[in-house]
């Protein structure tokens, strides 16, 4: 079994620095694609509420337990709180039903999953005839009340956010009684957030990366979007140190401090991305990858169809 570093919180809880992702994992491919990544080592697997697909995480992780390999207390389980479920009272409603799913009691890291909520009590995707999203005027600052009382009730250790940008995160920070531990967000060398990062950092709060290899298989991807992995610059550093071009990247992020959650359901590429403790990249190469930032330009999780929301994070900077 390979062994993981751990990022310790601002709540004195440790975080592996490395985890499996789910989003856009199919129903049927992600129990076994769990299992597979906690028989290697994987103890951080990261999951949502409207990725669908908690109960088979669940299946995995609980049957992981029951043959032996590992404990309750060995795993970190991160979910998030659908933007439907944005009232503070509905936060639980919401936490409950991951923690059904999941067949756990409690889930280690709990976030906002994005700070823009749409209509309560009316589904998970609320739309008019036109296929516009309704709004909600809730403000996450209330979504964060219940995340607090999440905390409070036990089903939860950890609170964080996930999309948000440095103003909001700042907000949530001014008014917490729990300060957020981690923030998720879409990060790798063509969008590297050095600014957000460098923000958290100052404050205590760790970073996490989703599609830290460039998402290449994110649903509305265009055929000419550039391809990470295939970037000569990359290709050639890997042939350099004898590692895949993925390799090299999520050993980038890990340099720096960072989370990665990369998502496979193979498990040649589940062992692979697990392997990236035992080498490291020279300060030129993470000057190569840094030099890659495209800004906003190579974000893939934009959510132009919201855009219009009036707590959109993406009009700033950072």
């Amino acid at each position: 079994m390979l062994d993981t570093p751990y990022l310790t919180l601002n709540n004195g809880c440790k975080m592996p620095q490395i985890g499996l992702g789910t989003w856009k994992s199919k129903s049927g491919e992600v129990c076994n694609a769990v299992k597979y990544a906690i028989s290697i080592g994987y103890r951080s697997i990261d999951c949502a509420y409207i990725y669908g697909n908690e109960k088979e995480v669940g299946e995995a992780v609980r049957a992981k337990m029951a043959d032996g390999t590992v404990k309750r207390e060995d795993l970190f389980i991160t979910s998030k709180v659908w933007n439907a479920y944005h009232r503070r009272d509905l936060v639980a409603k919401n936490l409950d039903v991951s923690l059904e799913r999941l067949g756990l009691e409690y889930i280690d890291l709990y976030l906002i999953h994005w700070p823009m909520g749409v209509k309560e009590d009316a589904g998970d995707f609320p739309k008019d005839p036109n296929g516009k999203f309704y709004y909600s005027d809730t403000h996450f600052l209330d979504t964060w009340k219940g995340m607090e009382d999440a905390v409070d009730a036990g089903k939860v250790k950890s609170i964080g956010l996930s999309n948000f940008n440095s103003a909001q995160i700042q907000e949530v920070i001014d008014a917490a009684r729990i300060k957020p531990v981690n923030l998720q967000i879409e990060l790798n060398p063509y969008l590297n957030q050095m600014k957000l990062v460098e923000f958290c950092k100052e404050r205590g709060i760790t970073v996490t990366a989703y599609s830290p290899l460039g998402s290449g298989d994110r649903p509305w991807a265009k055929p000419t979007d550039p391809k990470l992995l295939e970037d000569p610059k990359i290709v050639a550093i890997a042939e350099k140190v004898n590692r895949t071009p993925a390799q090299v990247v999520l050993n980038w992020s890990i340099r720096r401090g960072v989370a990665v959650i990369p998502k496979s359901v193979t498990e040649s590429r589940i062992l692979s991305n697990f392997q990236i403790f035992d080498f490291s990249l020279t300060d030129d190469d993470m000057l190569v990858l840094q030099s890659f930032d495209g800004g906003d330009k190579f974000r893939s999780c934009v959510l132009e169809w919201v855009s219009d929301h009036p707590l959109y994070p993406f009009h700033i900077p950072f």
